[in-house]
């Protein structure tokens, strides 16, 4: 006769998932970091940082936050599920930066990641820099798209709109 109990059984359940929850949250944040890294030297700005890992809702400044990037930062309990993250990207040489919000889905041996009203695409695991060379072109392009999309709909007599999913904030810190 067996020792186990039915709470064993669901003990055992909840360790696998606690598991797979720190697996997934250091796959996804490690894409993370390496999307805030590469980005600033793709963009090729001479000097100072120009891309921080902010968090993806609520207030922020160009900044590093570490943990408290992520849509799990303080949840207490771990969920197993797409993870969120802001993308402070210096948008000018007099201090302006945007944020960018990014979600994060490991499925298997790749990771889907979706820009905030924007386009959503694969990057394979483990990690190469060729494939990071793609994400980078193409956040690059939806931001130079969004701000020359607004600029074009002003010239034309219409506002727009904010619907890239970014804020803008202004900083002195670092402005050339």
């Amino acid at each position: 006769m067996s020792d186990r109990t039915r709470f064993d059984d669901l003990a055992d359940a909840a360790e696998r998932y606690g598991g797979c929850s720190l697996d997934n949250y250091a796959v996804i944040r490690s894409v993370a970091e390496n999307i805030s890294t590469g980005f600033c030297r793709f963009l090729g700005a001479q000097g100072d940082v120009c891309v921080h890992l902010v968090p993806p809702q609520g207030a922020w400044t160009p900044r590093p936050y570490r943990s408290g990037a992520f849509s799990v930062s303080g949840s207490g309990f771990l969920p197993l599920g797409a993870i969120s993250f802001g993308l402070a990207v210096k948008v000018s040489r007099t201090g302006d930066w945007t944020r960018l919000v990014l979600t994060c889905a490991k499925k298997g041996r790749h990771v889907e990641i979706a820009i905030a009203n924007g386009p959503v695409f694969d990057l394979n695991l483990p990690l190469d820099a060729d494939a990071l060379q793609g994400v980078f072109e193409k956040l690059h392009a939806h931001l130079v798209a969004w701000f020359s999309d607004q600029a074009d709909l002003y010239d034309n007599g219409d506002y727009g709109g904010r619907t890239i999913g970014f804020d803008l904030v202004h900083s002195d810190e670092g402005a050339s």
